[in-house]
């Protein structure tokens, strides 16, 4: 049986277990939130030994080199010591450059990294409150649009540790710490004339915002539609601005619906499920490449009904919100 060794602990590793389970088991505060490989929260170093290729899939060639790993992807099958790694080699500082709401319970935050930060519109990055609450959110902004200014937006939940913190007390001029970006739903150039269905519900919507403007900007010419769903009206939250987009980009539709309707609601505005809507109109989908972000069930089964329709399972790119 392996065994870790962490700070004065010595433990044991179960059959199967990762490293992750197998420090919180020992009421080692470890950072972590998703425990799927995504949120990159629980990072961990190596000391001594050697790890698995999958506990360093989708980590950035610097932090591999520095022994870096995914505590959740981690199922040792020999001894290995390991610590936390430093926050100056994972994390940088931004300064909070704006805070307004979009809607009722929606933030948008924009951040100004203190140091160069390269991103691809459409990843996601982990905000930091402290050492151990980090929360992981997706980028709406585009680097030849908005400079160095990042741009998320943040649900507020009621019970959100991090997001009632963000939504309520964070205000311009704050430093947070940010760690990524990672992930690899982003717009790639090359094909100017393949056709592009992007589809979210919810703030699934941020990071299609920056795929969406980042392809326009890039010379996208192909047909593009982008159907964002929401429970209410209200949740349709740039509604007036993918309108302007659409005005004045032709290759550009938008699809808005919503589950309820609502006194005044907008004639483009279709009262339907998006899950619904997308099966209704999108037919074939042979040659497309598919966006697909929101809550991880809808993400799931539109993925399956895409691939069925004929796109190309390579031509699927996925931002599920675990």
């Amino acid at each position: 049986m392996p065994e870790i060794r962490f700070g004065d602990h010595s433990l044991a590793v179960a059959e199967g277990a990762s490293v992750l389970e197998t420090l919180l088991s020992a009421q080692c505060e470890i950072p972590n939130n998703c425990r799927a490989g995504v949120c990159q929260a629980c990072l961990m170093q190596l000391v001594e030994g050697e790890v698995e290729p999958p506990a360093q899939r989708g980590l950035k060639e610097s932090w591999q080199a520095q022994g870096l790993f995914l505590a959740c992807q981690c199922h040792p099958e020999r001894d290995l010591e390991i610590r936390l790694p430093g926050v100056e080699a994972v994390r940088s500082v931004c300064s909070v450059s704006g805070h307004d709401r979009l809607s009722g319970d929606l933030l948008r935050l924009r951040l100004r990294p203190e140091s160069e930060f390269h991103y691809r519109p459409g990843q996601y990055v982990t905000l930091w409150r402290d050492q151990a609450l980090g929360r992981s959110y997706s980028l709406a902004s585009v680097p030849a649009l908005d400079g160095d200014e990042l741009e998320l937006h943040i649900r507020h939940y009621p019970q959100g540790r991090l997001s009632g913190w963000l939504y309520e007390q964070v205000r311009v001029g704050d430093r947070l710490q940010l760690q990524g970006p990672a992930g690899d739903c982003f717009y790639t150039g090359g094909d100017p004339e393949q056709p592009l269905l992007l589809a979210a519900t919810g703030t699934g919507l941020a990071p299609l915002y920056g795929i969406l403007r980042d392809a326009l900007n890039q010379g996208h010419v192909g047909p593009i539609h982008l159907y964002h769903g929401a429970l209410d009206p209200a949740g349709l939250y740039l509604h007036h601005e993918l309108q302007g987009l659409a005005t004045a980009h032709a290759n550009l539709t938008y699809h808005p619906c919503s589950r309820n309707a609502a006194p005044g609601m907008d004639e483009a505005i279709q009262v339907a499920c998006l899950d619904d809507l997308l099966g209704q109109e999108m037919g074939a989908l042979q040659g497309w490449r598919v966006y697909l972000c929101g809550p991880g069930e809808f993400v799931k089964a539109q993925q399956r009904r895409c691939f069925l329709a004929g796109a190309g399972i390579q031509e699927i790119y996925a931002d599920a919100f675990l």
